[in-house]
Formats: structure tokens, C-alpha cells, sequence
């Protein structure tokens, strides 16, 4: 794991231990039947075809500081449903990505497109808060997770009723990726180590993935071109976020990517 991935890890374990003694895991779950009903995430990418757009809210990163200082999330959101994305992923690590959990929560009762819970997710306790706040997918990174945790997070979503993104950049995490026979695979085309985004990285290793699995190309996508050359290569859906959120006219912009 490089160093900002875990200065990243080491942060939200702190997080998870304090959060879990404010509410422990099992009282959490008590909660879950008062959640909105789970929303089919792969499908709506399906129904976007030749590629589906998770169009991404977030405020800011490591990598590129402030993004967005005009940042309101619910307006955001629905500019993303008004232009044609599929899906809607929203970045809820506050302490590096200035995002939260009332972010997402706002944003899921104001839209009816699908939500992806976007964090650094190392415990079971995550993804029952995160269901618990009307996310219908969660995002788990191979690079963060051993094949244990992967296994048993990966299982206790579906026993929730929800969709993983699973992620990966290293190519050599793909075979323990495709044991658990997956819905949704996504693959970053940002190096964690350089913050260098190279969009052939996805499209590479898109070569290696069935197509009954849904494949997400994330980061670095900025044009139509990309766009089209995603499409030629078979890559069935998208995640698009600091290109959205540096926009001057965001509905504009969909509109170029998705040749609206």
C-alpha cells in the first residue's frame, strides 16, 4: 500500500473504532429496516448503454486540493439526473476529501437515480451505516482490503441487498477480484503512487474481465475522445468526477461526454 493510501487506512480505522463506540454494530443493524429501499445500481447502468455515467460529487481530494469551492451537493446531484448519468456516486471521507455521510443522505432523498457510498470501506460497520443512510452500492478498493476482508465484505453488501464496486489498480489484484465472481468491476486510472492518470490503464485490463461483468473505467476521463475510445473498447460504464466538479457549466459538460 503506498503512503498516502495508508496514511488514508490508518485514519479510517481510527474513525470506524470511535464510531462503533457511539453506536455498536448491532444496534446499527436495528436501524436498517427503517432504510429507502434499495435501488438496482447495475441496471441503471445497463439502461445507459453504449456506456453509463457514475457521475461523482466531491468537494476536494489529496491529489488536486480544493476542487469545487461552489460545492452544493443536492444541486449537484440533480444537475447530474437532468443530463443523463446513470448513477450518482458521492465522496463521503470527510477528513481527506471533505465529504460526509449527510451528503449522501440528502442527496439519495432528492434524486431517484441509484447512489454509490465512494470510501475507503475496511469494516462491516461502513457498509450498515451506509445502508442505514440509503446508499444502494458501496465502493471496496482491492488494495486496501486482504482477500479475507474483501471476501466477507463483499458478502455481508449482498446480504444487505446491495452492489459492490469493487476497484483495483494493480493488475495482479484482478484474479482474486474475478474468485468472487463479481456484478460490477471498476479499475482507476489514477496511480495512487504519481497521482498520474493514464485512461489505456483501464482499457488494458478491461481485456482480462468477462463481459457478463460490468466494467467501470474511473478517473482521468475528460473529453468526448475518451469517452469513445472507452466505448470502442467494450468498457460498459464510467465514473467521471474531478472533470464534472472543475466545470464552470456541469450540465455543459455531460452534455460533451455523453454527445447529449
Amino acid at each position: 500500500m503506498n503512503d498516502i493510501l495508508q496514511k488514508i487506512v490508518t485514519h479510517k480505522r481510527q474513525e470506524i473504532a470511535s464510531l462503533k463506540k457511539r453506536l455498536p454494530l448491532e444496534m446499527l443493524e436495528e436501524t436498517l429496516s427503517n432504510a429507502l429501499p434499495v435501488r438496482d445500481f447495475v441496471k441503471s447502468l445497463r439502461d445507459h448503454a453504449p456506456i453509463g455515467l457514475i457521475a461523482e460529487v466531491k468537494k476536494s481530494s489529496p491529489s488536486a486540493g480544493l476542487i469545487r469551492e461552489n460545492f452544493h451537493p443536492v444541486e449537484i446531484a440533480k444537475t447530474y439526473q437532468q443530463h443523463g448519468a446513470a448513477c450518482v456516486s458521492v465522496l463521503t471521507d470527510e477528513h481527506f476529501f471533505g465529504g460526509s455521510l449527510d451528503d449522501l443522505i440528502a442527496v439519495r432523498k432528492e434524486i431517484d437515480l441509484p447512489v454509490l457510498r465512494k470510501d475507503f470501506i475496511l469494516d462491516r460497520y461502513q457498509i450498515a451505516e451506509a445502508r442505514s443512510a440509503g446508499a444502494d452500492c458501496i465502493l471496496l478498493i482491492a488494495e486496501c482490503l486482504s482477500g479475507i476482508e474483501l471476501t466477507d465484505l463483499y458478502s455481508y453488501t449482498q446480504k444487505l441487498g446491495m452492489e459492490a464496486l469493487i476497484e483495483l489498480y494493480e493488475p495482479e489484484n484482478l484474479p482474486r477480484v474475478l474468485s468472487l465472481n463479481p456484478t460490477l468491476v471498476g479499475v482507476n486510472n489514477r496511480n495512487l503512487r504519481t497521482f498520474i492518470t493514464d485512461l489505456n490503464h483501464s482499457i488494458k485490463v478491461k481485456k482480462q474481465v468477462p463481459d457478463s461483468t460490468m466494467f467501470v473505467s474511473e478517473s482521468g476521463i475528460r473529453c468526448r475522445d475518451d469517452v469513445e475510445s472507452l466505448i470502442e473498447n467494450n468498457v460498459q460504464a464510467m465514473l467521471v468526477g474531478e472533470t464534472l466538479m472543475q466545470a464552470n457549466d456541469i450540465g455543459q459538460k455531460i452534455n460533451e461526454l455523453l454527445q447529449n
